[in-house]
């Protein structure tokens, strides 16, 4: 591609690469005449600006003088030294050889022509330099002259041999300098000895010299080129094998005229021929591998750029200087014919006359297509490289330097494994080893040892009870409650008692004889309460009757100040959880872990843990960590650590990911099966964790951590678990609906009660695990009939703490809620259709969100209708909703929903109503 060009009859010269920006130095050509015949003689210098977008190059200094040029370079002399822009010598058209400043000519400065010689008597035809010693020049004229000059010394040249065949061209490599002439043959010499080496001879004595060339990078090979147009080629000759060429390039169909090889890579050599052509070679192969678009002209000199290896110049007879770029890819050039174009029809000499069209030949435009370089260049191609991909793997590459005349060795790429985190990957390969092995128990108590801190201890503590027998119990001494030391502390009081003495009889107790003497045991158990005899009292209700005894129960708790007792007596633990002090946790914990049925324990410790992560600071933050480690609730438990740990670096994720996979294997080992946890927070943990142990080469290990697929189909399986003295029921009701609204309800009672119902599956349909479940829960595995009905733990099995009912037979009614069967199984339809089936097709995460949280929220009307808390008056709206719902109607589900909510006690409601006005809205707007 052209990028700049310049009306000069000259020859060239580029400035050394270590100048900066390249310059160019134009000498008025000798023998040549531009269409103004001008006869003066000057010495340019242009600068490359190719932030101008023009064609024209900037004229930054220029010489007068008295001859022309044959020939011209530019050496780097002193450059590094003195910081000037070397010299430039030209050989002129009456054999002298002047040395010219370009400082003092790009400065417009006097003294610019440093030294003169006319040693030569005649024209200097060819100069050449020493690449190796910028002050050796060489220059050859056609009186069988060759001159060596030394810059430092420059009025006394010294010549080599004597003078027997006019030298064309020289060429000089080390100490070696060869010469050849125009019949073909050429001699190298060694300075150092003052006397040729060897000759080299063309045997089909057609081979005109017209340029000669070193290889740049093999010292015994040099490049011949002819001018005869019976014999245009190139010849590649090898100083050790010289009775033949090694090589002979052949492409031109007329004479070369000028040949230029590339300093940056050897596998770029240009030649210019009377056949018009520009052609870039690769010398090694023989092959043509870019040809540069020219005029009409022949192309009498070419060079390359020093400085930017991907420029070159041509020179043309038809007064015009070229610069191209080998980079330029493919384009289409038109050429025109200047020197016709150059005359108008009129007459040239001034007689106004007009010629005759057929007689002016009119300029020609041509179009050709002008192909890319075909191979890149060697300064584009890098020696060696490397990559990091995907796994941690470091790409590696390198091209072996080879000699030119060898087969190219295969270019060698290494794959290596780059690991920066050691430790991380050691503590991974640990965690990875304890879940394929099971041995759960020494894992934490290897994290118990290691820990930083003791709350670090307490969290491995808890996490390792959960794989122990009677996990309540063990969970209470760690919260500082032993049955040991409170048999201690209650040995140590008895023998401290002292009897007391009989009291006398008062007038309170004449009145409390009085009315158990005539049977009113209210008015007695009255009097006793005013005097504060509570043991009299509740002795006294319990003989009145169950009406009298609940009454007395609730006037004695509303006097006691300790809310403990009165939560151990209501089984209200809420209020506990709810009210305590957060310092006392540690006792509301414990209370739940003693009391609380395994139902509700779960809600009851995330509720504890709620409080404490609301508080902010990292240590309720720990301690709430373990009030959901103990309900099993691994979304609160990500959310908490996150809250106020960095996770960011691989050791701290790594923190994380050890407990939650622990909590997750400790669930599975109650529950029998795999537990699927659908959590934004700790998706995103896990990826992040998958995403540096694939870093770290740990492939397989980085996709056992990935979370399940968004477009796998997963079931909502709730798992009642409830307890009584008398009666123990297990409940196992699957709810699924995709395409086919699907619903299985067993009931299982120790007592006999059985109730199933059953509406048709999916045949590809496979259910997978909750999401949180209480530790302390059973396997969702149901037990057949015969198998006896294992009792969970609920409090621990201490007969010295023991909750005696006030009514057996009050835990006696059936446990299974089938009288309530239909609505509830149209209602688990509703929402498990709209919270499974389509969860994963919503585009928006916010309301993927809204379905998660109504999932949850959803509990409290499946513990009503278990309970069959409800009026019916609630039920049959919900009758009517699931209804409504049953045939898409929702627009009508949601009427009748706020007719229900108008008529009814709105704290009865408030926990499920909301969230049944959410899934049907969205039902209705999803039209499924």
């Amino acid at each position: 591609m052209r990028v700049k060009e310049i009306l000069r009859a000259a020859t060239q010269a580029w400035s050394p690469a270590m100048k900066h920006p390249a310059y160019l130095a134009l000498g008025t050509a000798a023998q040549q005449l531009d269409a103004s015949f001008n006869t003066s003689a000057a010495l340019e210098i242009f600068e490359m600006d190719f932030a101008d977008t023009s064609m024209d190059m900037k004229l930054r200094g220029t010489l007068p003088t008295s001859n022309r040029f044959h020939s011209l370079i530019w050496v780097a002399f002193d450059m590094e030294v003195k910081g000037s822009s070397g010299r430039l010598i030209g050989g002129s058209e009456s054999g002298t050889v002047s040395v010219f400043s370009p400082d003092a000519i790009l400065s417009a400065g006097e003294d610019a022509v440093i030294g003169q010689s006319n040693k030569h008597t005649g024209p200097v035809h060819t100069l050449d330099y020493n690449r190796f010693q910028s002050n050796i020049i060489a220059s050859g004229a056609s009186d069988s002259e060759i001159y060596i000059w030394d810059l430092n010394n420059f009025s006394n040249p010294m010549t080599p041999g004597a003078k027997f065949i006019p030298f064309h061209c020289v060429s000089c490599f080390y100490h070696i300098l060869a010469s050849a002439n125009p019949s073909g043959k050429a001699i190298v010499w060694d300075l150092r000895k003052n006397e040729p080496i060897i000759k080299i001879s063309d045997h089909s004595n057609r081979m005109h010299c017209s340029g000669m060339l070193w290889h740049p990078e093999v010292a015994t090979q040099l490049l011949l080129a002819s001018e005869d147009d019976r014999l245009p080629v190139m010849q590649m000759w090898d100083l050790r094998f010289a009775t033949s060429p090694l090589k002979v390039l052949e492409s031109h169909t007329r004479g070369i005229l000028s040949i230029s090889w590339s300093q940056a890579d050897p596998e770029l050599l240009l030649s210019s021929g009377k056949d018009n052509r520009i052609l870039c070679w690769n010398p090694n192969t023989g092959e043509v591998i870019y040809e540069l678009p020219t005029a009409n002209q022949w192309c009498f000199d070419v060079q390359w750029c020093p400085r930017n290896p991907a420029l070159l110049s041509a020179a043309s007879f038809d007064g015009r200087i070229s610069v191209y770029s080998v980079m330029g890819g493919q384009q289409q050039h038109s050429t025109v014919d200047q020197i016709s174009a150059s005359f108008d029809t009129s007459d040239p000499f001034g007689t106004g006359q007009t010629l005759p069209p057929l007689q002016v030949p009119q300029p020609s435009v041509e179009t050709t297509i002008i192909p890319p370089l075909k191979k890149p260049p060697k300064w584009e191609r890098r020696p060696v490289g490397a990559s990091f991909a995907f796994g941690g793997k470091l790409v590696m590459f390198e091209s072996p330097k080879v000699a030119p005349q060898q087969q190219p060795i295969p270019r060698q790429v290494h794959v290596s494994q780059v690991t920066t985190e050691t430790e991380f990957l050691q503590r991974s390969a640990e965690l990875q080893a304890t879940l394929q092995s099971g041995s759960f128990s020494s894992y934490c108590h290897g994290k118990i040892r290691s820990a930083p801190s003791d709350a670090e201890q307490d969290i491995w503590r808890f996490l390792m009870v959960n794989f122990e027998d009677e996990a309540r119990v063990k969970f209470l001494r760690l919260l500082g409650f032993s049955k040991d030391e409170l048999q201690r502390k209650v040995s140590h009081h008895n023998t401290r008692y002292i009897r007391g003495e009989r009291g006398k009889l008062t007038d309170m107790d004449g009145l409390i004889s009085q009315a158990l003497l005539v049977g009113n045991f209210e008015a007695a158990v009255d009097l006793c309460l005013n005097d504060g005899r509570f043991a009299e009292a509740i002795l006294l209700s319990i003989s009145g009757g169950e009406e009298l005894l609940k009454k007395t129960q609730q006037r004695y708790l509303h006097r006691q100040t300790n809310s403990l007792i009165s939560s151990v007596v209501t089984q209200n633990w809420r209020d506990i959880v709810q009210s305590c002090e957060l310092d006392n946790w540690k006792e509301a914990l414990a209370a739940l872990l003693t009391y609380a049925n395994p139902e509700a324990f779960a809600p009851l410790c995330d509720t504890l843990g709620a409080r404490l992560q609301a508080e902010g600071t990292e240590k309720h933050c720990l301690q709430a960590c373990l009030c959901f480690i103990c309900s099993g609730n691994i979304e609160r438990l990500v959310e908490c650590w996150t809250s106020q740990r960095d996770c960011s670096s691989p050791l701290e994720l790594e923190d994380l990911v050890e407990k939650v996979m622990i909590l997750r294997k400790s669930i599975e080992r109650l529950r029998s099966g795999e537990v699927c946890v659908q959590s934004s927070a700790l998706t995103e943990k896990l990826i992040q964790y998958s995403s540096i142990l694939a870093s770290q080469g740990s492939l397989s290990s980085a996709l056992r951590y990935l979370p399940d697929s968004p477009d796998q189909v997963h079931t909502l399986i709730h798992i009642y678990i409830v307890t009584c003295s008398v009666c123990v029921c297990v409940c196992l009701c699957l709810c699924l609906c995709v395409c086919v609204c699907v619903c299985v309800c067993v009931c299982v009672c120790v007592c006999g009660c059985v109730c199933v119902c059953v509406v048709q599956l999916p045949e590809n349909y496979t259910p997978s695990a909750p999401i949180t479940a209480p530790v302390m829960g059973f396997s969702a595995e149901a037990p057949g009939p015969q198998d006896r009905v294992q009792v969970p733990p609920g409090a621990p099995q201490e007969p010295s703490i023991q909750v005696r009912g006030h009514d057996v037979r009050a835990h006696q009614k059936s446990l299974c809620f089938h009288h309530h069967n239909s609505v509830f199984e149209k209602l688990t339809l509703m929402t498990g259709f709209v919270l499974q089936g389509h969860i994963y097709e919503l585009p928006l995460q916010q309301t993927k969100r809204k379905l998660d949280d109504a999932s949850k929220r959803l509990e409290s009307l499946y513990d009503k209708l278990r309970d069959q808390a409800l009026s019916p008056s609630i039920l049959g709206g919900l009758h009517e909703i699931s209804r409504c719902v049953g045939g898409r109607n929702y627009q009508q589900g949601l009427e009748v929903h706020t007719q229900v909510v108008s008529s009814s006690n709105f704290s009865e409601i408030s926990a499920f109503m909301p969230v049944l006005k959410v899934l049907m809205t969205i039902a209705n707007k999803l039209a499924v």
